[in-house]
Formats: C-alpha cells, sequence, structure tokens
C-alpha cells in the first residue's frame, strides 16, 4: 500500500448517541435516524478494525479483504454524506493510515502523509479529470499528469539531512509514524549517503517498501520445505506469507534488523514531502523532474513512470499494466494519477484527507472472499490425485470461478482449511485459482476437517506415493484408470502435445468415459426429473413415483431405460493404443449425459445425445425420419488426427504422457537420438548424458519404456503410421546450433512468429527460451506491445533485438548482432 491508498487507522469509534462532543463541541444526533446511526457504527468497527489487521498484526488475517473494506468504506462515505453531522469526528473517513501498536519508537512526520481518493472505473477517473480541468483552466489534451503504477507494498518516510538517511518512519496515522531506521538501512535499493551533490539540507522522501515479486514464491517455497522438517520435530512452523504486501510488511517491522537484512526487500520513491534546499539551489517545479532529480541522487524511482495527457493516454496506461501487471518488479492494485505541475498542485491543495491534485484508479480484485462448500479430489494424466475447493462461486480478476486447487493434503492440513469456511481466494492472470487460506475469525464451528481418500475416486485402487517421501498420493492403476486415461488423451490433443483440433476435455471424456454423469442422471429421474433421447422425454410416471419408496425408484428408473433401449456404453477408447486407428463409424454410437440449462440456470433435467455424430429423428411411426450423419467435431477430430501421424518426433514423445519428459527434453532427445527405436535401446548413462535432460528424466523414460503396454502403444501407433523417426533430409536440415548455451526472452507480437514457433526456433538451435527477464538473460527480442520486460531489460542494461536482429541472431548467433 502506498500513500496514496484508502487509509486504515485509529482508534474505533463508540458507537454515535444522541449527543457527542468532538473538537468544535456537543453535536446533537437525535435528528438522525437510529438505524443510520446504528449502521454508522458497525461500519467504523468493521473498518477500524480491519485498520489494525493491516497495520499491525504481522501475522494476522485482515477480518475484511481489499475489495470488501471498499465495498464498506464507501458506504460509509455515502452515509455520512447523506448525514453531515455523523463525521465530525471519530470517522475514519477523517483520518489517514492507521494506529501504530508496536514496539517501535513513535516518528512524527516532517508533513503530514496524505492518502488518495479511490475511484473504481474508467468513468471516474474521467469525473476527477474533467474537475482539473475546470480548477486549472487547462484543456484536456494539455493538462499534463504523472502515470504512476500503485505499487501494493508499504509506504515509508526517509529523512536524508545533507544527503545522509538519518531516519526512516512508516506512514502510521498519516502524522506519527514508526521509526524503522535500523531495518530500512538494511535494504540495498536505499542509498545510506545520496550520489551527486546540491543535496538539500533536509529533504523527506516518501516512497514503498515492497518484497520483489521474482523472489516471493522461492521465498515461500523454502519456508514450506523448512516447515515438513519443523513438522516432523514438533517444532513451530514459519509463517508463509499470503501475498508480497504482508511479507513486506512483516518484514520491514522486524525487532532484528538482521532479519530485515535476510529478506530481498526493494524500495521505491514516488514523492517528497518537507524539503529544505541548499542555498542558491533551484527545485525541480513538475513532478517527473522531480523523478529525474531523485533518481540522480541514487533514490530508486519507478521504471513505468510516464506522463500522459488526455482522456486516451490515461486509459491506454491503465490498459497497458492490467495486461502487464504480473510481469512487473512487484505487485501493483492500480494506477495513480498526479498533475505534474507543483505549482497546480499547491493551489489546488488538500482537503482534510486527500490532495485534490492526484487520484487511484483501483484495479478489480484479484483476492476475494467466498465460502468453501466442499474439498473433492481429481485424478491427474499422471495418477497425482489432487484436492480441490467446490466454492461458491465469485467474481475474481474478471472472471467466475467455483473451483480452485489445494494442490495435495498436506498443503489442506497446512493452510488450515476447512469445509465451511469463509476462504481467501487468489486468481493471477491465467494461472488457476487457488485457495490462499481461511478467515478463521468468521468460523462458526459448523466447519469440518477434509479427509484424503484412501482409494481412487475413479477406479477404487488403493491410492500410494510413487516413493518414500512424495507428499502427494497417487493412483498406481496407471492403464486402467478412466480418469487418468481421459487425461492422457486431452494431453494428446493439446497444443503442447500433438495439437489436434477436436480432441479437447470433452472429446477425450466422451472416447473414455461416455458415461459419466449417468449415476447422477439416474439420481434426478428417481428425484421426479426428466431425461430428452432421441426417442423422446423419458420420466416415471408422477402416480409411479409416489407409489415408490425411495430405495425402489433407482430402479424403476434402471427399468425405464431399458425399456427404451438405453444401456450402459463400453467405451470406444480403453486406452491410448488404438486412437489412431479411429474411424467415423467408431464414434456413431457415442451419447453422453448432460444436464439441462435454460438461460444459464440448471433445470434440473438431463438429456442424453450423441457426443460426435448428429441427433437422428423419427416419425410418429417411429421411422426413422432424419438419419445421423458424422458432425463437424468428428470430422475435424479424425482429419487432425491423420495429419497428427506425421507431427515431429519430440511432439510424438510429449504425448506419450511420460513422467517429467516435457517439450524441452523432448527436443533434446529427439535430436540426440533421431528414432525411437534408438530411444528404446540406449541405456541409462546415455540418455542422462543429453544436454537438457539429466539422470532423473533418463529414468523416468527407462521404466516407462519396460512397460508392456506402454510398448504396445509404441507398436500400434508405429502400424498406424505415426511418425517414430526423424528423416535423413531433415538431419541435413537440423538448424546450427548458434545460441548454444545463451538465455533469450520473446516479449510483444512478431510479424514473422508466434509465440511457440519463436520458442521453438530458439530451443532447436540450443537456446533456452525463457519467460522472465533476468541479469542471466542474454538477448530480449522486443515485438509491438512490449511492456514491462522491455522495460525491465533496459533497466538492467540487457541486449535488446528487433525481430530484425532476432532473425540475424537465429542464423547467425551472437557474433551477427555485436
Amino acid at each position: 500500500m502506498t500513500d496514496t491508498d484508502a487509509p486504515r487507522g485509529s482508534a474505533p469509534a463508540p458507537a454515535p448517541s444522541s449527543a457527542r462532543s468532538d473538537q468544535r463541541g456537543p453535536v446533537d444526533l437525535s435528528a438522525i435516524p437510529t438505524a443510520a446511526r446504528e449502521r454508522w457504527s458497525e461500519l467504523v468497527r468493521d473498518i477500524e478494525a480491519a485498520r489494525d489487521a493491516y497495520y499491525n498484526a504481522i501475522d494476522a488475517e485482515s477480518p475484511l479483504s481489499d475489495a470488501d473494506y471498499d465495498t464498506l468504506y464507501r458506504e460509509l462515505e455515502e452515509l455520512e454524506a447523506a448525514h453531515p453531522l455523523l463525521a465530525r469526528a471519530g470517522s475514519p473517513t477523517r483520518s489517514v493510515g492507521g494506529r501504530a501498536v508496536t514496539d517501535f519508537a513513535p516518528a512524527p512526520h516532517h508533513e503530514r502523509m496524505y492518502s488518495l481518493q479511490d475511484v473504481f472505473s474508467l468513468d471516474e477517473v474521467q469525473e476527477w479529470a474533467e474537475r482539473m480541468v475546470t480548477e486549472t483552466g487547462v484543456g484536456d489534451d494539455d493538462l499534463a499528469m504523472t502515470a504512476e503504477v500503485k505499487i501494493d507494498g508499504l509506504a515509508v518516510a526517509l529523512t536524508y539531512e545533507d544527503g545522509i538517511l538519518t531516519r526512516a518512519a512508516t506512514r502510521g496515522d498519516g502524522t506519527t509514524g514508526e521509526d524503522v531506521t535500523g531495518n530500512v538501512r538494511t535494504i540495498a535499493s536505499v542509498p545510506l549517503v545520496l550520489a551527486g551533490d546540491a543535496h538539500p539540507s533536509l529533504l523527506e522522501v516518501r516512497g514503498e517498501v515492497y518484497f520483489p515479486t521474482q523472489d516471493f514464491e522461492a521465498f515461500n517455497e523454502e519456508r514450506r520445505t523448512r516447515n515438513l522438517q519443523r513438522q516432523a520435530d514438533g517444532a513451530p512452523l514459519l509463517q508463509v506469507f499470503a501475498n508480497p504486501r504482508n511479507a513486506a510488511a512483516g518484514s520491514l517491522r522486524q525487532k532484528n534488523p538482521a532479519v530485515t537484512a535476510s529478506r530481498p526487500l526493494a524500495m521505491i520513491a514516488h514523492g517528497v514531502g518537507t524539503i529544505t534546499p541548499a542555498p542558491g539551489e533551484e527545485l525541480p517545479t513538475r513532478q517527473h523532474e522531480w523523478y529525474e532529480l531523485l533518481a540522480g541522487w541514487g533514490l530508486p524511482v519507478s521504471p513505468y513512470n510516464a506522463v500522459v495527457r488526455g482522456r486516451a493516454e490515461r486509459e491506454a496506461y491503465i490498459e497497458r499494466y492490467a495486461a502487464h501487471r504480473h510481469d512487473l518488479i512487484h505487485e501493483i492494485d492500480g494506477i495513480v494519477f498526479k498533475l505534474d505541475d507543483h505549482s497546480l498542485q499547491r493551489r489546488l491543495g488538500h482537503t482534510s484527507r486527500v490532495p485534490r491534485w492526484a487520484t487511484a484508479y483501483k484495479y478489480p480484485p484479484e483476492e476475494v472472499r467466498t465460502r468453501l462448500l466442499d474439498i473433492a479430489v481429481q485424478v491427474g494424466r499422471t495418477g497425482r490425485v489432487t484436492p480441490f475447493g467446490m466454492m461458491e462461486p465469485v467474481l475474481v480478476a474478471g472472471s467466475t470461478v467455483a473451483r480452485a486447487t489445494l494442490h495435495n493434503a498436506t498443503e489442506v492440513a497446512r493452510k488450515g482449511v476447512r469445509i465451511g469456511d469463509m476462504v481467501i481466494v487468489r486468481k493471477a492472470g491465467d494461472v488457476i485459482p487457488e485457495i490462499l487460506g481461511p478467515v478463521a475469525d468468521l468460523r462458526d464451528g459448523s466447519e469440518r476437517d477434509f479427509v484424503m481418500p484412501t482409494h481412487c475416486p475413479s477406479c477404487g485402487t488403493e491410492l500410494a506415493p510413487a516413493k518414500d517421501g512424495d507428499v502427494d498420493l497417487r493412483c498406481p492403476n496407471t492403464r486402467s484408470c478412466p480418469a487418468q486415461l481421459t487425461e492422457r488423451i486431452a494431453h494428446i490433443g493439446s497444443r503442447g502435445a500433438l495439437d489436434v483440433e477436436g480432441l479437447g476435455d470433452e472429446a477425450a471424456g466422451a472416447l473414455t468415459q461416455p458415461d459419466a454423469g449417468r449415476r447422477e442422471a439416474l439420481t434426478a429421474l428417481a428425484a421426479g426429473r426428466s431425461l430428452e433421447t432421441e426417442g423422446g422425454r423419458l420420466s416415471l410416471p408422477p402416480g409411479e413415483l409416489d407409489s415408490l419408496h425411495v430405495s425402489q425408484r433407482v430402479e424403476a428408473v434402471e427399468e425405464l431405460l431399458r425399456q427404451a433401449g438405453i444401456t450402459e456404453q463400453t467405451p470406444v477408447l480403453t486406452g491410448e493404443a488404438t486412437l489412431f486407428d479411429l474411424t467415423e463409424d467408431d464414434l456413431r454410437e457415442v451419447f453422453v449425459w448432460r444436464p439441462v440449462s435454460r438461460r444459464g440456470v440448471p433445470t434440473g433435467d438431463w438429456r442424453l445425445s450423441r457426443f460426435f455424430w448428429t441427433k437422428q429423428t423419427y416419425d410418429a411411426d417411429g421411422r426413422v425420419k432424419k438419419a445421423t450423419v458424422p458432425g463437424k467435431n468428428a470430422t475435424a477430430m479424425l482429419s487432425q488426427l491423420r495429419q497428427a501421424r506425421s507431427r515431429p518426433l519430440w511432439r510424438i514423445l510429449v504425448a506419450l504422457s511420460v513422467r517429467h519428459v516435457g517439450p524441452t527434453a523432448a527436443r533434446a532427445l529427439a535430436a540426440r537420438f533421431r528414432s525411437l527405436e534408438a530411444l528404446c535401446q540406449a541405456d541409462v548413462t546415455e540418455l542422462a548424458e543429453v544436454d537438457g535432460v539429466g539422470p532423473t528424466i533418463a529414468e523416468s523414460w527407462a521404466r516407462w519404456r519396460e512397460v508392456d503396454w506402454h510398448r504396445e502403444i509404441l507398436s500400434r501407433w508405429e502400424s498406424a503410421g505415426v511418425r517414430t523417426r526423424e528423416e535423413a533430409s531433415e538431419e541435413q536440415e537440423e538448424p546450427a546450433r548458434t545460441l548454444e548455451g545463451l538465455t533469450v526472452v520473446v516479449t510483444g507480437s512478431l510479424e514473422g512468429f508466434t509465440r511457440d514457433s519463436a520458442k521453438e526456433a530458439i530451443v532447436s538451435r540450443g537456446g533456452k527460451a525463457s519467460g522472465s527477464v533476468s541479469k542471466k538473460t542474454s538477448f530480449v527480442v522486443v515485438g509491438d506491445k512490449a511492456g514491462s520486460k522491455e522495460t525491465k531489460a533496459r533497466e538492467l542494461g540487457l541486449t535488446i533485438l528487433d525481430e530484425e536482429g532476432f532473425v540475424a541472431l537465429l542464423d547467425g548467433g551472437p557474433q551477427a548482432v555485436s
């Protein structure tokens, strides 16, 4: 959180009575409706509790999410707008920051640290901009503003006297913070002595301490690993932080500076407070000039700052970082706009709480709360059994989610999640939603612990870890487990493997588990619902339904289906060996069970329909009126399967679902051995010596090829015409390994390459195609709309290439672009 965030702080206020006092004397509240006074008290208590947790409880979870806090805060503002007397004193809308409850010494600020007014839509940003135009008399397209990403960290004020850091303080309540000088001195990006010369005799720099996102997961993972041993030893567990902001706050407010020093904190300056300039020195007159000056003195400033004018540029900036917010060096939750001209800032001034010359647009929340209804498990293609949460649907990061991963039973226990909990859910970009943990303070005692099943929910086989020490449980019935087979077939059709259009999750399920959903449909029929079929609608007559005991109804439903000729189906595929032998006739009688919805609302009824062929219809006499024919999904899938037979050998290897053998290892193995026959004959030592493979992958492939039904897959695929070797002509045309040992990042859109083809071009030449920029990156290729990766590359001084340079690099190696 920066000093531009919505405030959280000060002591809980009492409920307003019919009369109370503030700094200006007694206030008569008797004219305010009782309901309004009581709601005001509830809002103040909830908001103050959230503030105290946010600012002071390093290891505790706030009782409100950011989104909930914003909603309550806006309701409080609206209530006080309707009843102004409520806002005269004791209200969070009249205070900034948080009340300090620590052992740190108080640190009065030289100048008050204000918050900003948050806005939540583009229209609200434009309303603020129009006020700025009206109050300054400058046209919108001419009114310069700084646009800055809103860092989600901990606000600090650094005091420099004659260029020497003498004090660092947290924001606190905006007037007095906490002295954290000893801890801030350990942050590498904070200069203890300013560079250059002509420093002010007194300079108060406002900034944000943050926990770099690239270090956050590694930090938490290291703690999880240590906790496994601590748990075994019965020692207290180390805290695993929910997000980088909590990690930054917890790290900065350690009593021992050595602990702070051990954590990779960083700081960015985003403003100045009190300044006493050096004699004869003129201060900058614009915000962006101040940033340039601070950078010259060695203070870190944001690489994402920009000067914008007009609505189009403001909204383009918002859109750019909405798309790239997870590519940045720190977490953000919005965009800050400030008038660039300091004379205009001074003219507009402040309210009691916020500057009039700035505002903060907040992105939709990526952490929300919802109810955890149940915890179920799913079986993956390698047999791994993963718990997942089934939740009340909730909007997060722009999409509605009702399921979220919980990784494994150990992780469920570590997070302390119980069925029935109110939980915090996070979704970052395109990442699968994850349950971070429970809101324990909201438990009512009805919650229950999750018990990991001992047997596979798909095939009933007893679960076990793959080897001693594994935290994951797996179903060992690899060949026959329906869930594993479905996942493997879907994987074959995925873009990363054979890229077969029409062979996705639903098609894989229809081929391997067509009767999935049958039990639920029968239960619905037994409860009085109906089933739509090609021959008409089926249901138990109401009289018969009422006359049957519950235990008899399912049997009656089974008889109803038998009379209609609906029996259990034999899957088209019982293994991947026969995938390439499929014909249109094989797909004709594949039916799937689907719940019926009307306008997106489930009706409780079910439908049994063909998946690959069209619906067959009948006339009144039961004769076929319109025959079934292959549908588009059938013809497309079979056509794509024929084409997939000639995919490169490395893609065939990926499609086999060998544990640990992903695209990188598969490319390396295919390039070295050139055929499946050679791969099946190579010993583990030969395999492990391949660059990019190593002993783990080598042993995994060696174990896989020794299984008889795995060898059957290879044999049947080869008989079906699937490519099992690289041709001699291709061996001669193999690209030169011009990028051996180099790491290349491609960002933005290129005209001559897709994302996948650019990656393949790099890897096929011996390079590593990375998705993130670091000091170890050799080259960064920049296309259209490159975003923050280009910014970071320039910040690190890396070699940046355009598309023409990328082509030259591929052809001639580093010397071609030097």
